[in-house]
């Protein structure tokens, strides 16, 4: 749907993310501008190049012009409805999406041309146009990058805007080499009593002071939110810090853009020279109810967060070391785009840091009643391998957990998978999106669906891939019944 006529300067191509090949002719490669929601973009200027793909399912995507009026909106937005279970679609979500829709589309005349509305940044007005539109998602032209983070304040509850790079990115799919790495600890993989003790040691007490802690339910915190651009995501990120770094990890904080919080990057060095890492995270930063300040993401991703906490902590507890470098982060700007993934995945990649592989946690807490406790693993974006891998673990170590996809998309593993690092996504349900405080000013953690149980068996797999994929020692002396005895 073309809603704001002018001159066309490009092809907007819209590809499904498993159309995207190696062998892609260079006029398309060369215009690669990232995956959003599980779809390709690419921006062409030659109009023959896409005749060049016959091989390509039409179907599976789109193809549309590209209008933008030389002194119009130029930062281009994609807009995505969250894979949300039926139960989510009531009359009022319906109406909210609707009547934002009607704001993006003005049917009455406004002081900028048609088919543009208007949003306001300190004051001053400034156009926002829509591109393209389907039924869950659409691309939005704004003037720039500020205007985008804005338009994310005004999208419905359950919808995200992530900014469309504005120039072409690179796309580095990710090297057999390191497929085969992961295939050989798949193959190798088999029950470990040692790991079985270390992993069993993680502690639902402990989460539960933890998230108590993060959404300020307890009372001592202060932290009203941990939206990326509040002050209360500065006091999660120090605590957060200092509480890593207790654990015995070395941690600096990554800023990456301004006015966002930072990320928090922690390392644990091999104990023997090793250029390689296994890297594990959450996100911290959160999201609200549209128009409040009160975020307390309890569940997005408080509950990924807690994960990773307590995996350093029982570190720490066990004293082991590691044979591979382990990375422990925690990133913001996640509902604002994977800002800050983005911008460490690119940061490794610039350095040609080897990342044997990637495992995100992101909303691991809620339980539907009358369902089985479960492992959600991503079915489209990330390394099939690596979502085996977890899988495999998740059988050996969490058996309480039904494993299935979950086609909910996308959390910071998107960001190494762009970036063509192994990678997956661990999420709390085998299904869509079920949880009713989903980007919800009510996401706390002691509330109905909240389980901390299901939490733990998820952090036990995500900490059980960490130890078989970067290899681990016992302090000398120490055996598994010194570990039953550590709990």
């Amino acid at each position: 749907m073309i809603l704001n006529p002018a001159t066309p300067v490009a092809l907007l191509a819209i590809l499904h993310a498993s159309e995207v090949r190696l062998n892609f002719p260079p006029c398309l490669a060369d215009n690669f501008y990232g995956i959003f929601g599980q779809q390709s973009i690419f921006k062409v200027s030659d109009f023959a190049c896409l005749e060049l793909l016959p091989a390509i399912s039409v179907d599976e995507g789109s193809v549309v012009p590209l209008y933008l009026p030389e002194d119009g909106p130029q930062q281009l937005v994609w807009i995505q409805e969250s894979t949300i279970d039926n139960s989510l679609r009531t009359p009022d979500h319906e109406a909210e999406v609707a009547n934002f829709v009607d704001w993006l589309v003005p049917r009455e005349h406004v002081a900028y041309p048609d088919g543009q509305a208007v949003l306001f940044e300190g004051g001053k007005p400034a156009p926002a146009s829509l591109v393209y539109r389907t039924a869950n998602s659409g691309v939005v032209a704004v003037p720039d990058q500020g205007a985008a983070h804005i338009l994310s304040t005004r999208l419905p509850r359950f919808w995200k805007a992530l900014p469309i790079p504005t120039k072409p990115v690179s796309y580095l799919p990710v090297p057999e080499t390191a497929i085969e790495r992961v295939r050989d600890i798949l193959v190798s993989l088999r029950f470990d009593a040692l790991v079985a003790g270390i992993v069993n040691g993680i502690s639902v007490e402990q989460m539960h002071k933890d998230i108590r802690y993060l959404t300020n339910e307890d009372g001592t915190s202060g932290i009203a939110s941990r939206h990326s651009f509040h002050h209360g995501s500065r006091i999660a990120a120090k605590w957060l810090k200092t509480q890593l770094e207790d654990a015995g990890a070395a941690c600096r904080f990554m800023p990456f853009l301004e006015g966002f919080a930072p990320n928090i990057i922690c390392r644990y060095d091999a104990k023997t020279e090793s250029s390689d890492a296994v890297l594990i995270s959450g996100h911290y930063d959160s999201r609200g109810s549209f128009g409040l300040e009160r975020a307390p993401g309890g569940n997005d991703d408080g509950s990924g967060t807690v994960s990773i906490l307590n995996i350093a902590r029982r570190i720490k507890q066990t004293g082991i070391t590691f044979r591979t470098n382990v990375e422990l982060v925690v990133f913001a700007g996640e509902e604002q785009g994977l800002l800050g993934s983005k911008a460490y995945a690119k940061e490794l990649r610039m350095r040609g840091a080897n990342i044997v592989l990637m495992v995100q946690a992101d909303m691991l807490a809620y339980h539907v009643p009358d369902e089985p406790p479960q492992l959600g693993l991503a079915r489209f974006i990330g390394t099939p391998e690596v979502t085996q891998l977890v899988a495999n673990i998740s059988a050996i170590y969490s058996p309480e957990l039904t494993v299935g996809f979950t086609v909910v998309c996308c959390s910071d593993h998107q960001s190494f998978h762009e970036q063509g690092y192994p990678a997956t996504h661990l999420f709390e349900r085998a299904g869509p999106i079920a949880g009713p405080m989903y980007h919800n000013s009510g996401d706390l953690g002691d509330r109905l669906g909240y389980d901390l149980n299901q939490v733990r068996s998820i952090c036990k797999v995500q900490f059980a891939t960490l130890l078989h994929a970067a290899g681990f020692d016992l302090p000398e002396g120490v055996d598994l019944e010194d570990l039953e005895e550590l709990d």
